[in-house]
């Protein structure tokens, strides 16, 4: 089945920008990009000639550009806002960077927004549909570890270091909460399903850290770092099952992980959802088994196990041109951050805060039949 791709509109010439150029240009073919603007035009043309695409000189002139379908949106989160709401009543269809929004009553706005004008509104991460999620969603979904009764995650960073060199981090929204846990988060929904309230210590001790990096004109002063840099939560599903959150940035560089979801039959162990690989491990209940039975990998025939950021907005596109929702939803995304936003509300009022917005969990993907072709049709593994 031969279906025409969507022209893409890339804002935003950062970082993230390179491996997401590279898998919408390479790697998904129902993606065609139409160029790339940034808000200095200078940064855009050094990026998309790299990639052989145009630069737009402005926002305004990609949207004003009747053959482009589709914004995808790389900036940093307070610049969310605006550029969607712009994008959207220009009539395109838009997959922005994570977190949706600074807030999720503005998501919520740009959601109804989205709906009113009939387009399609996605957002990061997408890390949950790569093939470790989509082996535990399997798993899950078919009942290999019973009847979930918990869960329960902890991550950590070292702000000392990576304050110095991505300094997004210490801008509004780029703390631990928003920046990091939202691949947590975004993974434990996509899962289990929406949460119903949720009770956290939010902690930020060290309001400033020393410049690390020898470029920076600051090297060896001390910079601010305002942002919460350690959350500990209790979130309890509309499920009725309950788990704690822990993630720690004033810990060590080499980022560690636990993700654990418990069932009456076995546990489940993942892999870092910031990432797109990694072994989901099962360990059976072995009570009544002789030998007990240790805790195996389980196999997966999915895509998606190297760094395939991008695979977002081209799921979004196959589900546009197939008039069906698209997996990394408006609607997900606006949940998680009403999730996000409550534990920071928590930490302030050391209070339980109920979580009003909920969502549909989307279908699992199915497993590629030929090893090759994903069930996203016709993006290649």
């Amino acid at each position: 089945m031969s279906i025409k791709p969507l022209r893409v509109g890339v804002v935003g010439s950062g970082l993230i920008s390179g491996i997401y150029l590279k898998n919408m240009i390479g790697r998904f073919d129902i993606l065609e990009v139409a160029g790339l603007c940034s808000s200095h035009y200078e940064n855009a043309k050094r990026r998309a000639d790299e990639f052989g695409i145009p630069a737009y000189e402005s926002l305004d002139a990609m949207l004003s550009d009747g053959s482009v379908d589709m914004i995808v949106n790389l900036t940093p989160a307070p610049a969310h806002e605006d550029i969607i709401r712009r994008a959207l009543l220009a009539g395109k269809h838009v997959y922005t960077e994570k977190v949706m929004t600074t807030s999720h009553e503005s998501a919520r706005a740009l959601t109804d927004l989205a709906r009113e004008k009939g387009l399609w509104l996605g957002s990061a991460p997408d890390t949950f549909l790569s093939a470790a999620l989509q082996t535990a969603r399997r798993a899950i979904d078919g009942g290999m570890i019973g009847e979930v009764t918990s869960f329960a995650f902890a991550a950590n960073r070292d702000n000392s270091f990576l304050t110095s060199f991505f300094r997004f981090l210490n801008m509004p929204f780029g703390g631990v909460a928003y920046d990091y846990s939202v691949y947590y988060f975004t993974a434990l929904c996509s899962l289990l399903g929406p949460v119903a309230r949720v009770a956290a210590a939010v902690r930020a001790p060290y309001p400033t850290h020393r410049d690390v990096d020898p470029r920076s004109k600051t090297f060896g002063q001390d910079i601010a770092t305002p942002n919460e840099s350690e959350i500990s939560a209790v979130i309890t599903l509309q499920s009725g099952v309950s788990g704690t959150a822990h993630v720690n940035a004033d810990s060590v560089i080499e980022d560690q992980h636990f993700f654990a979801i418990y069932g009456t039959k076995g546990i489940l162990y993942l892999p870092d959802p910031n990432g797109f690989g990694g072994e989901v491990r099962l360990q059976p209940n072995w009570a009544y088994d002789q030998p007990p039975a240790p805790a195996r990998a389980l196999e997966g025939d999915f895509g998606f196990s190297d760094n395939a950021r991008g695979v977002g907005p081209a799921e979004m596109a196959w589900s546009i041109r197939m008039g069906r929702p698209a997996r990394a939803s408006a609607e997900m995304a606006t949940h998680v951050l009403e999730v996000i936003d409550a534990i920071i509300e928590s930490g302030s009022t050391n209070a339980f805060v109920d979580i009003a917005s909920t969502f549909e969990r989307s279908a699992p993907l199915a497993e590629p039949t030929d090893g090759e072709e994903s069930s996203l049709g016709g993006v290649r593994s």
